[in-house]
């Protein structure tokens, strides 16, 4: 069996000033190929997560401990020299909004040549390089696509060239930060295979960031279910949506709608909101909203436990349907 291009080992992330904790001793792995997909709610440490990947924290918020392997080297110890020349290269990363990605003011062509240009010398086959990475992701006349602003291009296309500029290197992790959710729902598929057309292509593993566990379920490999700056559940996407044994995957799915069910009723929620991964301290930080919480889930905080397969973080979990 290979070596994980990815093992993300007991990370914390906290506030640097009157210290929060915000992603709590998140492990996981990424093989090579692999797609991985992280869900949950807004809040609960996924894009934090990603970001400390890269080393793209925001201002004020830093990495309290455990390590992030990428193909050997230590990122959280890497200096920013390594770090540059990772970013881009060896790890890409589309972001939710193109919009706010893109430089406003700078014609679409030279965008996707300073990726170029940033990692070796261009030459005269570069602008031929562009093009060929924008029709590869769909980009109709990409000669009036090099000369074109962003915001010229819709908000589909606007992905379609950011899904471009981050291939554009070969990496071999594509970070994807719910790229998708601005975009409508015809668009939003053609989003989705245009990235697994070329995940399959380029042999290349993925993290994939999302809250709708929908957009995941013919994507990826196997899933992590992130709630509260903690991982709930992990295991197959086959396992997650047969059997989900946490309260809240199982909360989840049962919120997604059903394509057979016609009486058009009201979808499934969760009570309650999600609790500020800070103030879950030493208990289960989904007790306040669970329907199976008893005295033990806030005394004490579950342990994730099991296998590759699936692995649950409860006391009181779902069991076999």
């Amino acid at each position: 069996m290979s070596n994980p291009l990815l093992s993300v080992s007991g990370l914390g992330i906290s506030t640097v000033q009157d210290p929060r904790t915000l992603v709590n001793s998140v492990s996981f792995e990424i093989m090579p190929g692999e797609a991985v997909g992280v869900v949950g709610e807004s809040g609960s440490g996924k894009t934090l997560t990603a970001l400390s990947i890269l080393g793209l924290l925001p201002r004020g918020v830093a990495i309290a401990g455990g390590s992030i392997i990428f193909n050997g080297t230590d990122l959280t110890k890497a200096d920013p020299e390594t770090m540059r020349n990772l970013r881009g290269s060896d790890i890409s990363m589309v972001y939710q909004d193109p919009m706010t990605a893109l430089n406003p003011v700078m014609k679409l062509g030279r965008q996707l040549l300073e990726v170029i240009e940033s990692h070796e010398k261009l030459d005269d086959g570069s602008v031929a390089r562009v093009e060929a990475a924008l029709r590869e992701v769909g980009i109709p006349q990409v000669e009036r696509a090099m000369e074109s602003y962003p915001h010229e291009f819709s908000g589909g296309m606007r992905q379609r060239v950011m899904i471009a500029m981050a291939l554009l290197l070969s990496p071999k992790l594509l970070i994807a930060d719910e790229p998708t959710t601005a975009l409508d729902v015809t668009i939003q598929q053609q989003i989705l295979a245009l990235v697994s057309e070329q995940r399959r292509k380029r042999d290349m593993s993925m993290l994939w960031i999302t809250h709708d566990l929908g957009v995941v379920a013919n994507l990826v490999d196997r899933l992590i279910v992130m709630y509260a700056g903690n991982i709930v559940e992990a295991g197959t996407v086959q396992e997650i949506f047969t059997n989900p044994q946490h309260p809240y995957t199982h909360g989840l799915l049962s919120s997604l709608p059903s394509r057979t069910d016609k009486s058009r009723k009201r979808l499934t929620s969760i009570p309650g909101v999600p609790q500020k991964p800070w103030l879950v301290g030493n208990t289960c930080g989904f007790a306040p909203r669970c329907f199976k919480v008893t005295a033990e889930c806030t005394a004490s905080a579950p342990k994730l436990v099991g296998s590759l397969e699936k692995s649950v973080a409860c006391f009181h979990p779902m069991g076999d349907k």
